[in-house]
């Protein structure tokens, strides 16, 4: 599947994110035309947009929406490519370290407990994010050294009780509203996008992700493995401990926009190796792309499916997720 040098990749799912921008805001319940959506944009770019429906659907409701699809979707792309080099295992991403299921803890804990806003559950997730990692750090050191194994059994056990206290909390509202919002949450759902949240978490992934493209060269060094980095001058528990903490940060904040998307983490990164080899110099760039285009289209399927009535964006990825990962996994690209 190498057909593409990896600036050729760049182009074309650069190219074909461009398209997919306009393409998902003309669609949904109600389908708007391109020349209408083209001049919206036109007039905002050049501050001579007008009032009226259509205008308001585009700008207002889909434009910030698809934007943080592409957002949401080349974080957790990152993310998973970043714990999969920290802990030297294809197999990894955010949910193997525990970070979803302790943002979903804290999104969780203030929706049943009755003060659900549009601020608090996302500050909330972010914050019982970076207090899972925290967590992590301290259980998988030894001798002030981070080992990758101890971080994979850290998250994963740590994952299993926060989401046992997910489900207590779940279990214990009395909130129907309360559930069905935590049940949305849950599985992921881009439908409160506003320009706010959407610039905000934009800002923060495009500044994460440019940090991990500076330490590309060095995750190759990590994924040869502690005694090789160290011989080649790297320091492959601080490095962990960096790389920990851009993955809390992105999850972090993807969670707290979108809640729990799934699979993007963990198939991208790898569907990106095929495509241009191992070297994360080639492969960050090309994920992140390849992650902000398949969430953009997952939502895009969310709000159409069973319109006018919205799926969680989680079952789609999903849908398409797990088949790809058996592909991949029969191909023993995964191994």
């Amino acid at each position: 599947m190498r057909t593409l040098s990896t600036p050729g990749w760049v182009v074309v799912l650069a190219g074909a994110l461009l398209v997919s921008f306009v393409l998902a805001t003309m669609v949904g319940a109600v389908s708007l035309p391109l020349d209408l959506v083209l001049d919206t944009f036109r007039g905002h770019l050049t501050g001579s947009a007008g009032p009226g429906p259509g205008e308001f659907i585009v700008w207002e409701l889909r434009a910030p929406r698809v934007l943080l699809g592409a957002a949401v979707g080349a974080g957790l792309a990152v993310a998973g490519l970043l714990v999969q080099a920290a802990v030297r295992n294809p197999l990894g991403d955010p949910y193997v370290l525990g970070l979803s299921a302790g943002a979903s803890v804290g999104a969780v804990l203030v929706i049943t407990s009755g003060v659900f806003l549009t601020l608090v559950t996302p500050l909330a997730a972010f914050v019982s994010t970076l207090l899972t990692a925290v967590v992590v750090y301290l259980l998988a050191r030894v001798r002030g050294r981070l080992h990758a194994g101890r971080m994979i059994m850290a998250g994963v056990a740590l994952g299993q009780l926060l989401g046992g206290v997910t489900s207590f909390l779940l279990l214990r509202t009395q909130d129907p509203g309360a559930q069905r919002q935590v049940l949305f949450w849950l599985l992921g759902s881009l439908a409160g996008a506003e320009w706010s949240v959407t610039v905000r978490t934009a800002v923060v992934v495009a500044a994460l992700v440019a940090v991990a493209v500076v330490a590309a060269g060095r995750l190759n060094l990590l994924v040869l493995g502690d005694t090789a980095a160290a011989a080649l001058g790297s320091d492959a528990g601080r490095l962990r401990a960096l790389l920990l903490v851009v993955i809390a940060l992105l999850t972090g904040t993807v969670v707290a926009a979108s809640g729990g998307v799934g699979f993007i983490g963990l198939i991208v990164p790898n569907l990106t190796r095929l495509l241009v080899g191992a070297d994360h110099r080639r492969v960050l760039p090309v994920c992140a792309l390849l992650g902000a285009l398949l969430v953009v289209w997952a939502d895009t399927g969310a709000r159409l499916v069973l319109a006018p009535t919205e799926l969680p964006i989680g079952i789609l990825t999903a849908a398409i997720g797990v088949p790809v990962f058996l592909y991949l996994l029969r191909r023993g690209e995964t191994a």
